[in-house]
């Protein structure tokens, strides 16, 4: 077994550390002894961008913000799907994991970092949302553990109501909230759905091959209040398979991603 090399160590804004080690090709993130993200695991990253921008394919320039940039897995899968005139703002809390981004993980990046419609900003993406001021088309935020907040409590108000009430105010009409999840949460469900968004949660696969243990993506559409169906949950399809889906920092229990 090829033993795992320990490359850097970053603090989190409030308290704790991320520790960026790797095994031949394979990298990890940790906080503690949790894995908040490993570059095998991949599905339900690349999902949340997925899923979510099919829900505005009409749009010809379409204006997304993802909070956490993690191993940059939801930023590619988002380029890919998105046409020439889109624009992707990426909010990364803690500079090392941008610094790894253009350094020890640059391999796992690639080219993305470098494509014109890509702007990185250092920042809680809570910020950039309150700001939106109806200006996206599409938010996904891979942050933290999902509505189970774990590197850092005030997380807590990206998920509470008036966090979703700043999301949504963000959002142009028709735009969508994709949010992922280490597992379910009925009550985030329900918060959703009083929060003005017509939703449907998804189950998906973190492994790339739709293997391995499961996470959750909700699909929160922002509609008019009042308009039929508003505020109130879509039937969950019974499954969702690897080619439904396609998935920083962060897929074991308690992790954060990207």
């Amino acid at each position: 077994m090829i033993p795992w090399i320990h490359l850097d160590t970053a603090q989190v804004p409030g308290g704790g550390e991320l520790k960026l080690s790797r095994r031949g090709n394979e990298f990890s993130i940790r906080l503690g002894h949790a894995e908040l993200m490993n570059s095998r695991l991949s599905g339900s990253e690349k999902a949340l961008a997925t899923l979510a921008l099919d829900r505005i394919k009409d749009r010809s320039r379409p204006r997304m913000l993802i909070g956490g940039l993690g191993m940059g897995f939801t930023l590619g899968a988002a380029l890919e799907a998105s046409p020439p005139e889109a624009s992707v703002v990426v909010a990364e809390l803690v500079p090392a994991v941008i610094a790894w981004a253009d350094g020890p993980m640059a391999e796992v990046f690639g080219s993305i970092l470098s494509d014109r419609r890509v702007t990185i900003v250092q920042d809680d993406v809570a910020a950039l949302i309150r700001a939106g001021r109806g200006g996206y088309d599409a938010i996904l935020l891979d942050v933290d553990n999902g509505p189970e907040a774990l590197t850092r409590s005030s997380n807590d108000g990206l998920y509470g109501v008036e966090g979703l009430g700043a999301a949504r105010a963000a959002l142009k009409g028709g735009g969508v909230l994709a949010v992922w999840s280490q597992g379910p949460d009925k009550s985030f469900g329900a918060r959703l759905s009083k929060s003005g968004f017509v939703v449907e949660e998804r189950r998906v696969s973190a492994h790339r091959a739709g293997k391995g243990r499961r996470h959750v993506i909700w699909l929160a559409t922002k509609a008019p209040m009042g308009l039929p169906g508003a505020g109130k949950p879509k039937p969950r399809p019974k499954r969702a398979t690897a080619a439904t889906r396609s998935p920083g920092p962060s897929a074991a229990p308690g992790r954060r991603r990207g």
